[in-house]
């Protein structure tokens, strides 16, 4: 059995090291390879987002935000809204954090369902997103709003493929389209 990974550990590593895994209470896991549809959604919803935001706040995926260093806790969101003038800062902290959204993927609904869920509240996350994927093919969007008194997430609205809301900021997102 592995002991867990530190910070420096991880953070010495190259970049070919890291791609496809998370850093979970130190150890590493290993995420499955995502679908063409999964890529899609993630990708329309974080240019959706991207241009909603405004100047002050960047949409992207695929890297790192660091939860806390001890356990070392790295998830890898499948879209983040992160403040603008944080962009060159590695690694990315719950601090620049505005959102994070997780399209779920077969075998990841217990961690995006409960796990993620503890982890980006109790690190102060403002928004947490889960997507899952229907057998219509029709995304079923689940909100969440931090309670920064108990940081546990409260419901927040859920989207049947068209998201429209106000905050964090007003956008109506169709992921529909895909």
């Amino acid at each position: 059995m592995r002991e867990q990974i530190t910070a420096e550990e991880y953070d010495s590593s190259s970049q070919e090291q890291c791609a496809g895994i998370e850093i979970v209470d130190g150890m590493v896991v290993v995420s499955p390879s995502a679908s063409k549809r999964h890529n899609r959604l993630t990708r329309i919803l974080a240019d959706a987002l991207d241009a909603a935001s405004g100047p002050q706040w960047n949409a992207d995926t695929d890297f790192d935000v660091r939860l806390q260093d001890i356990p070392l806790p790295n998830r890898r969101p499948d879209v983040v809204v992160y403040r603008a003038d944080t962009i060159d800062i590695t690694p990315t902290r719950p601090e620049h954090v505005l959102l994070v959204a997780e399209v779920m993927l077969p075998g990841s609904e217990a961690t995006d369902r409960i796990v993620n869920v503890d982890q980006y509240a109790k690190a102060g996350i403002g928004f947490y997103w889960r997507i899952e994927q229907a057998a219509t093919g029709v995304p079923l969007v689940y909100t969440y709003v931090l309670d920064p008194a108990t940081k546990t997430y409260r419901d927040g609205d859920a989207f049947n493929s068209v998201l429209k809301m106000a905050a964090p900021f007003p956008a109506e997102i169709d992921l529909g389209q895909v």
